[in-house]
């Protein structure tokens, strides 16, 4: 029977007649097979041969378990489980054998993402700088200076950036050129943060214009945050956290913004924080601070 309005249905290929044709024409109501493209799965373009892996095994170095030892990662079979768990790399590769042997002095490691320091011969400390002590390895005029309180040390220490004569607080010294010349460049912006006791009553404004940029001689300078931490009549204790590098660019900031400092110390650089360290005191800093400084700056 012919459906209301429509016409006659073509007969199955399953009733005895003739096979339908699909609209296109084609006998059966399967896939067309297009002119010009070959069946089967779709060709891919072939990859490019892979590039052998830089062989880090230094015959003449230090098996690497013994390094990571030396270097605080734990007992050498706690140190052989990292190597074979593949969370070591040396120059960029990961290594899962336990008899590679490499070149403290020359290879960099990782261990999970983190820089770890096997060269032996590198220092790093950090010094609780007093007041009236010049930022000098050493000085003509016979002033205490910050190599006065590395005297004992064999190593020939250099100061990372400065801090001015009256200011006291975090200073870092070492003899790794390339650290410090990362921690001191200003496109790596590591912040520092400073505590200041400041003359008058502090505005509700004063983050907000330090945020904003205060005008110096040598150009604005902004802060990336500042809070306060104690405010009494006539003086408060506030603190300030800069990327900036600038000579004294704290006091002439927080001057020009109408609030001389009475008071500075330098508490944090990176993730290095002063803590409880004494004034005059050094510490090396640990496994953890340092790898954590390194990958500040991209090392």
């Amino acid at each position: 029977m012919t459906p209301p309005g429509g016409s006659a249905p073509r007969s199955g290929g399953s009733g005895g007649g003739m096979p339908g044709r699909g609209r296109s024409g084609r006998i059966g109501g399967g896939p067309v097979k297009r002119p010009g493209r070959p069946s089967g799965p779709a060709r891919r373009r072939p990859a490019p041969p892979a590039q052998p892996p830089s062989d880090v095994h230094d015959p003449q170095g230090v098996r690497l378990q013994k390094i990571l030892a030396q270097a605080g990662l734990g007992s050498r079979r706690a140190c052989e489980e990292l190597i074979l768990a593949g969370r070591v790399e040396v120059d960029g590769q990961r290594v899962t054998e336990l008899g590679v042997r490499i070149d403290p002095a020359r290879s960099v490691v990782h261990v999970d993402g983190m820089r770890v320091q096997v060269d032996t011969t590198r220092v790093y400390l950090m010094l609780n700088k007093p007041r009236g002590v010049v930022s000098t390895m050493s000085d003509p005029e016979g002033r205490p200076c910050l190599g006065d309180y590395v005297a004992d040390r064999e190593a020939r220490l250099f100061h990372v950036g400065r801090l001015d004569t009256e200011t006291e607080g975090l200073i870092l010294l070492t003899n790794d050129g390339e650290l410090a010349n990362r921690l001191t460049h200003p496109s790596h912006g590591v912040l520092k943060t400073y505590l200041a006791e400041i003359e008058g009553q502090v505005p509700r404004d004063l983050g907000r214009r330090l945020r904003a940029g205060i005008d110096l001689e040598d150009g604005p300078v902004t802060v990336d945050s500042f809070r306060v931490v104690d405010a009494q009549p006539g003086r408060a204790l506030v603190e300030v956290v800069l990327h900036e590098g600038r000579k004294h660019v704290v006091r002439r900031m927080l001057e020009a913004a109408g609030h001389p400092v009475l008071g500075l110390v330098r508490t944090q650089i990176g993730n290095v924080r002063l803590g409880d360290l004494r004034t005059g005191r050094t510490r090396v800093l640990n496994r953890v601070e340092l790898g954590e400084l390194m990958a500040l700056v991209d090392l």
